[in-house]
């Protein structure tokens, strides 16, 4: 290509493709725009993308379950105002007990009825009864009006608040760890209503109530699992942009966005092309988008300060295995080795204990998906073993940054992997028994690993837990006229469904349009007649590659 055509003029560029940047470039598509999803990995989706191992099994990086998938569901919502409804499918968990969570003395089956959630907990806690009526109170209270707002045709005027959304006002933005005080909750109770945590990253006195109301709420509407996996997401909304006339180009690293005064420009590719847009949308890390991409200097000096000290959500480790024996399993499990969630994180946050011995998360991808054509042979399994890590990377063998990938040969770096696998193994041995005759495939993803193929900072999924005030985030719209930001970091929230609101919710900021409410409504906003065949052997991994010669012609 010459640099001539490299230079070419777009409505829009997405830095990013994960969820949030392919929902906000796929409704920038079908309403008129000309996109390009720039990508710096070989393949689209973010934390929705799979791999594959030995011909044989398929792994889920970030998809483990989705909430809220049912008739009138937000992200079933999402995709089909784009036109996918016939595309994506999500297969139901059990609404008797998609998680299942253990602690000493107790295991609790957690339902998709707020009641039935509320009658277990009783039962385990009698003591706790009347501040667990008041904690799920709130939080379900609080739940719907935030599923409310996402919806709504309207922002609720300030004045009018306090009616129409009581429980927010008064609990919205703070502390969940607060909540637990006001209620007078024992240690037990409280790490049965925060077992699930690790979900958004944060110990409660860093989440806030509302976090923790939406995403409870978000998986109580009903678990699900998307039928083909994972990257079934970014394969239907990659058909949506390239038949609405935009384009995804892989394997180039934004690294300047380009400003002319005030507004952006474009952005700059580490190859030296450029690609000009006088609209920017980041769905990359919001620290490196402003600090590095924008650059600390063009920033006012408050904005730096709180964005540089930003606090990150903590980081996950994944064991991922395959056995050629089949487990059977379908919901997950979230263990504690103790009943102190909050001294639990305490530990965690100080490295007093080794990550993978006291908190374990398992997902049976093989339970969930069973008839999956790529999740792994007949009578095989196919499970993430997750646990959370300390903030920082102190802990990996001096390794400071992931940039080119040099740590993964150093032997602290090894040796601290292999530690960790062991350890994480070991305890899932004593979940589910014996399993180490039977692996077939078993490998570690880090927070380092997790850091390079996103580059997020700190190595977490999760996003920033500490934006200059405790629960405060941003918003799409920046400093920058026509620069917007979607994603994890964002005030959304967490997750895949978080991730797509913020991008739909970009997209409207953009269009001045509410999208989310158009189509929750039942509009169809992109023309499924415009999607191209899915033929024998379709393979949404293929269609998640990126063609950086067809991408600038």
């Amino acid at each position: 290509m010459t640099r001539d055509r490299q230079h070419r003029q777009w409505d829009a560029v997405v830095i990013g493709s994960g969820i949030g940047g392919l929902v906000c470039a796929a409704y920038l598509a079908v309403t008129g725009r000309r996109v390009l999803v720039a990508e710096q990995g070989g393949v689209a989706g973010g934390n929705s993308h799979v791999f594959r191992r030995r011909r044989a099994y398929e792994f889920d990086v970030g998809v483990h379950y989705l909430g809220d998938c049912g008739p009138g569901g937000l992200l079933p919502a999402i995709t089909d105002g784009l036109g996918l409804r016939d595309r994506l499918d999500y297969r139901e968990l059990d609404r008797d007990g998609f998680d299942r969570i253990l602690i000493p003395g107790a295991a609790l089956d957690m339902p998709a009825d707020w009641a039935q959630y509320r009658a277990r907990l009783l039962a385990l806690c009698p003591r706790d009864a009347a501040g667990i009526d008041a904690f799920l109170d709130v939080v379900a209270g609080l739940g719907q009006e935030r599923r409310d707002a996402i919806v709504a045709a309207e922002d609720v005027p300030v004045t009018e608040l306090p009616q129409a959304a009581p429980q927010s006002v008064a609990w919205g933005r703070r502390m969940l760890a607060e909540l637990f005080d006001h209620c007078g909750l024992s240690p037990r109770a409280r790490t049965l209503l925060a077992a699930q945590s690790p979900n958004y990253g944060m110990a409660p006195d860093e989440a806030s109530v509302a976090l923790h109301a939406t995403v409870t709420d978000h998986y109580v509407r009903g678990a699900y699992y998307p039928h083909g996996g994972g990257q079934m997401l970014a394969a239907g909304l990659l058909e949506v942009i390239r038949a609405h006339g935009g384009a995804l180009r892989t394997r180039s690293l934004v690294t300047r966005i380009t400003l002319d005064g005030q507004r952006a420009g474009g952005v700059v590719f580490a190859d030296g092309s450029r690609a000009q847009a006088p609209v920017v949308v980041s769905n990359a890390d919001y620290r490196r988008t402003m600090l590095e991409l924008v650059g600390a200097e063009q920033l006012p000096r408050r904005l730096a300060a709180k964005t540089r000290d930003a606090r990150m959500a903590l980081p996950w480790a994944t064991v991922y295995v395959a056995l050629d024996r089949d487990l059977g399993r379908h919901a997950n499990l979230w263990w504690y080795r103790g009943d102190d969630i909050e001294r639990f994180y305490r530990d965690l946050r100080a490295g007093a204990a080794p990550a993978g011995g006291d908190f374990l998360f398992a997902s049976f991808a093989s339970g969930k998906d069973p008839h999956g054509p790529r999740v792994c042979p007949p009578g095989h399994s196919n499970f993430q073993l997750m646990t959370l890590c300390p903030p920082g990377f102190d802990t990996w063998g001096g390794a400071e940054d992931a940039a080119g990938g040099h740590y993964r040969t150093t032997a602290g770096y090894r040796r601290e992997k292999a530690r960790l696998t062991e350890t994480v193994l070991d305890t899932a041995e004593e979940l589910l028994g014996p399993l180490r005759g039977h692996i077939t495939h078993v490998e570690t993803a880090t927070p380092l690993t997790h850091q390079r193929y996103t580059l997020s900072s700190g190595g977490t999924p999760f996003g920033m837990a500490h934006w200059g005030t405790p629960g405060n985030r941003p918003d799409n719209a920046t400093f920058v006229e026509g620069l917007y930001v979607a994603g994890a970091d964002t005030r959304h929230g967490n997750g895949i469904t978080g991730a797509a609101v913020s991008g739909i919710s970009c997209a409207g900021r953009i269009t001045g349009r509410r999208l989310m409410h158009e189509v929750h409504a039942g509009a169809v906003l992109g023309d499924p007649a415009l999607l191209p065949p899915r033929p024998a052997g379709w393979d949404p991994l293929v269609v998640s590659r990126g063609d950086s010669a067809r991408a600038a012609a």
